[in-house]
């Protein structure tokens, strides 16, 4: 998600998301290296599909070459808490790193493919390419920043702006993978969303209704899952317009 910083005035700002050509070529150098160094075992997946599950011993990582991911962990209450979403040219699995084994289910959302790769494999074959590794610390890298900025919003943003984010957010992941932005497809269910931006599900109705009421995201469909979004420009400045004010950096 976006990131907002101090930008040293005393007020918060979002750091730009990537540029989506550069990014979108970046995702494809990724997958080929991959492809030509590891050959990795590819993976057809349909929603619902259980890719691994948390407390499964890690042994191998996974990238996402199509489709779409959420990653869900169990609350004290035994609820499920959706943790986060992954597109194409996402690594998953980095949680399975520090402990041996992986910390959240993940489950596919739609029919996509994901390629496997053996961790042990993907080190030895770093040897003889660095590149490899230096893809493997870019997706590391890009995901802390993902899930800060994930944090920032839930903590900093009022309900329908944290909303904003979220379909801002998904637009720029499209944007950097090539795909349209004017108009999404939302494969999740407003209880979801709410359970991943700690609000209910009626907060994420009114919401997403206070936003179409003022002309920042239309509706494809009367089912309201595709969500229209005539202007990135404006949804983004509606964002900004209701950050909050960072503290004074102290000299």
């Amino acid at each position: 998600m976006s990131d907002p910083v101090a930008d040293g005035s005393g007020t918060a700002a979002h750091i730009p998301a990537q540029d989506p050509v550069a990014a979108s070529r970046q995702i494809s150098a990724t997958l080929g290296l991959l492809r030509e160094q590891i050959e990795p075992k590819r993976r057809v997946v349909h929603a619902g599909d259980v890719i691994y599950r948390s407390g499964e011993r890690f042994f191998n990582l996974y990238i996402l070459n199509s489709g779409l991911c959420k990653f869900v962990n169990l609350a004290a209450d035994g609820r499920e808490q959706l943790v986060s979403l992954s597109f194409r040219g996402d690594w998953l699995g980095f949680d399975g790193l520090a402990h041996g084994h992986y910390s959240a289910d993940a489950i596919a959302m739609d029919t996509g493919e994901i390629w496997v790769v053996s961790y042990e494999v993907l080190m030895e074959a770093s040897k003889n390419c660095p590149a490899i590794l230096h893809a493997l610390h870019a997706a590391m890298s890009q995901a802390i920043a993902r899930d800060r900025g994930a944090l920032m919003s839930v903590c900093t943003l009022p309900a329908i702006a944290r909303v904003a984010d979220f379909l801002l957010n998904w637009a720029d992941s499209l944007a950097e993978r090539g795909m349209r932005t004017d108009e999404i497809t939302l494969r999740m269910t407003r209880a979801e969303i709410g359970n991943h931006l700690g609000m209910t599900l009626e907060s994420v109705s009114r919401a997403l209704s206070r936003l179409a009421r003022v002309h920042i995201i239309g509706f494809a469909t009367q089912g309201r899952r595709d969500v229209q979004i005539p202007d990135l420009g404006a949804l983004s400045a509606f964002v900004q317009g209701h950050l909050s004010p960072a503290p004074a950096v102290l000299q």
